[in-house]
């Protein structure tokens, strides 16, 4: 359950910010692609959590 509330809240922070930062740097994007980039990010830190925790298994 925890993992799934850390997920959700990090897409939403992360097209939260998309939505605040974008505009300021000049760039425009569709609700479309403001979730497909935000997705993105998320599915990235995913990987990276997973990737650590490996290597971390492995090192300990």
């Amino acid at each position: 359950m925890a993992a799934l509330i850390n997920a959700t809240v990090g897409w939403g922070a992360a097209l939260a910010l998309q939505l605040t930062v974008f505009p300021l740097v000049g760039l425009h994007a569709s609700p479309g692609q403001h979730s497909a980039v935000s997705c993105a990010f998320t599915a990235l830190s995913f990987a990276r959590m997973y990737l650590l925790r490996r290597l971390f298994a492995r090192l300990v």
